[in-house]
């Protein structure tokens, strides 16, 4: 008999519930032997007033169970709530988005048949640090932010990704605001391009 992995799921909101029952249908078909640990999140926490979208004593599930399978979920729009997708990340310090993107071909009929790429995406800072001011009634402004440290996280990360998958080539983003700490962040972080293209 195989051992349950336990695993923390959110049904979300709008249409979260009916896409959640789908996916939980389609893993119990598949075999998988989950251990579903459910809490709440999204609109209804928001409006009970927690701020965040989550209660406190869901962070105990997340924790513990190291899975998280989320539905949808809506922020309420002004009031000061904060993105519970933003606070997720920040508070487990998931900054890099990995996304492995390969080619199926010949199964999949593509223009690119030999492609393998892992695309590494800095995930809290930039937009994501929700730092906006309404400057008039018709305008906001939203300041991007990215730190060295930030930067050098990311940065070491992605290098050490691909060490660890042996991966040979690397390239950086072409973000303006990310080319202008590349070269210093890179340095500092102590990653060479040695091996690399």
């Amino acid at each position: 008999m195989s051992t349950r992995i336990p695993i923390t799921v959110a049904n979300g909101d709008g249409i979260g519930p009916e896409i959640m029952e789908a996916t939980l249908r389609i893993l119990e078909a598949a075999g998988a032997p989950l251990d579903i640990e459910r809490i709440d999140i999204g609109e209804k926490v928001y409006l009970a007033g927690n701020s965040s979208g989550i209660e406190p004593s869901s962070w105990d599930s997340l924790r513990r169970t190291k899975v998280f399978l989320k539905a949808p979920i809506t922020t309420p729009q002004g009031g000061g709530f904060k993105s519970l997708n933003v606070t997720v990340r920040k508070v487990l310090g998931l900054y890099a988005n990995v996304r492995p993107c390969v080619s199926y071909h010949p199964f999949v009929e593509t223009k690119h048949p030999k492609m393998d790429v892992v695309i590494v995406r800095e995930n809290e800072e930039d937009l994501y640090a929700g730092i906006e001011y309404r400057q008039t009634a018709d305008v906001m402004q939203c300041l991007k932010l990215i730190s060295r440290p930030g930067s050098e996280k990311i940065i070491r990360y992605a290098f050490e990704y691909a060490r660890r998958n042996g991966r040979r080539r690397k390239q950086r983003s072409r973000r303006p605001a990310c080319r202008r700490h590349w070269p210093r962040s890179a340095a500092g972080t102590g990653q060479s391009a040695r091996g690399c293209r």
